[in-house]
């Protein structure tokens, strides 16, 4: 699996672009899949993020047949050959372009009310995908750029077929991509996580790169803001609430994942938490489940669903929270141990260290051997069960990792002081595994 989102396939495609940092530079997003990494392409170049929003014209009775295009600003553009070949009549053509025209202005109503066109005449227009299969859409985009003035055109995506890819060299002046596997025949089928984007999350990158042009989101320079709030997650369908607790000039954050029959007002986690939180560490306590979930027994062991909220709570941190560049571990206890190794695996680096408390890592076993984060498990000497499948899945690490067994710990730590052991081992762990780690911030655990 090449990706595991259009995040990290949006930074692996920019250090292929990186030549052009030199260039004037203007990146249009394809909406809506394309705009997170062309988002991320915008950053590493220094370069406006505007968005390439067309309507392909297709031939009545073969519609994949492009006869011409439209976009914004009333560009139009219209192949005469396949127009004459298909024997298309001047109504027919016209009421064509009616039909997406009006899709067109539907799709810019909300994008365009604060982010105005930024004008691309005279300048290299980078066009980004998430990935091509036909090419149709971003050759449509090349020929709307070439109309509205652009000096020269690249296609960039992180993935597409060979033909495709070939195809669109007609188009555009250079194209560019990381990966052109063979058996090609959809794009999704190379992302871990392929969600579908929407226009909300389009605007919400629109606004991030136009209010902090050419620089990462999350600058060390300027933490995020201390906090202690409830907070509502997008995962998927649902809204998954939270508790995010920000310290003064934090020094990274810890998601936590809860295990079975538990969520955000666990007290032990919450006294983890706390730890962590006296330590200069942010905190996000979430519900993996909804409250109609939580009854559902197959729900509390969906291992794939809680990994894939983990990575969206992430996502949501990154892009809508300020903390792109700020070091992010997990935090799991039993099954939700599970859901964060997962998660981690998915993500590769996005993620920079792992605790499990009495942690289930057996249920994500086919991805152990994926996970990068240094990773600690956390077992009570009392539950020798958990500590056997344990000491069986550390055996399928491959990155960084520590088993460390609390004595007289059974697998909820409710013995005296067993609670407090495990929290200043992950508070340990933490600061000595986040990038942002330093001696400073070592110092905060003896004052």
């Amino acid at each position: 699996m090449p990706f595991t989102d259009r995040t990290q396939a949006g930074r692996r495609l920019a250090e292929a672009l990186a030549g052009l940092r030199d260039e004037d530079v203007v990146v249009l997003g394809l909406p809506r899949g394309g705009v997170p990494v062309a988002f991320e392409v915008a950053v590493a170049l220094d370069a406006p993020l505007d968005v390439i929003v067309v309507r392909k014209l297709g031939v009545p009775f073969q519609p994949e047949l492009a006869m011409g295009a439209v976009g914004e600003g009333d560009v139009r553009v219209v192949d005469d050959e396949v127009v004459r070949r298909a024997q298309i009549t001047a109504e027919e053509l016209a009421g064509a372009e009616a039909t997406e025209r009006a899709e067109l202005e539907r799709r810019l109503f909300r994008i365009r009310r604060d982010h105005p066109l930024v004008p691309i005449e005279g300048r290299t227009a980078v066009v980004v995908d998430d990935g091509v299969a036909t090419g149709s859409t971003a050759r449509t985009a090349c020929l709307v750029a070439r109309e509205r003035g652009a000096a020269r055109v690249v296609v960039a995506v992180p993935v597409g077929a060979a033909p495709a890819l070939d195809a669109l060299k007609e188009v555009a002046d250079e194209v560019v991509f990381v990966e052109s596997p063979r058996g090609f025949r959809a794009v999704g089928e190379w992302y871990a996580d392929f969600r579908q984007v929407d226009d909300g999350q389009v605007v919400e990158l629109l606004d991030r790169a136009a209010n902090h042009p050419g620089d990462p989101v999350g600058d060390p320079a300027d933490p995020p803001a201390p906090r202690d709030e409830a907070v509502e997650i997008r995962a998927g369908a649902v809204m998954l609430n939270g508790q995010l607790t920000v310290p003064d000039r934090p020094v990274g954050l810890v998601v936590f994942a809860h295990g079975s029959g538990s969520s955000r007002h666990s007290p032990r986690n919450r006294h983890v938490a706390q730890v962590l939180n006296e330590a200069g560490l942010g905190t996000l306590l979430f519900d993996l489940l909804t409250a109609r979930e939580e009854w559902e027994r197959p729900m509390v062991f969906d291992i794939r669903r809680m990994a894939a909220r983990l990575v969206d709570a992430t996502w949501w941190l990154r892009t809508a929270q300020g903390w792109d560049d700020f070091p992010i571990g997990y935090f799991g206890a039993s099954t939700g141990a599970a859901a964060a190794l997962r998660a981690a695996a998915q993500l590769g680096h996005d993620v920079s260290a792992v605790v499990s408390r009495g942690g289930r890592p057996d249920l994500a076993a086919d991805w152990l051997h994926e996970v990068k984060a240094p990773t600690l498990l956390l077992v009570g000497s009392e539950d020798p069960c958990v500590l056997d499948l344990n000491r069986r899945a550390q055996r399928r690490l491959r990155c960084e990792n520590e088993l460390a067994v609390v004595p007289g710990a059974t697998h909820l730590f409710e013995e005296p002081g067993t609670l407090d052991q495990a929290a200043v081992l992950a508070r340990d762990w933490f600061l000595g595994h986040l990038p942002q780690s330093t001696t400073t911030q070592h110092a905060v655990l003896q004052t």
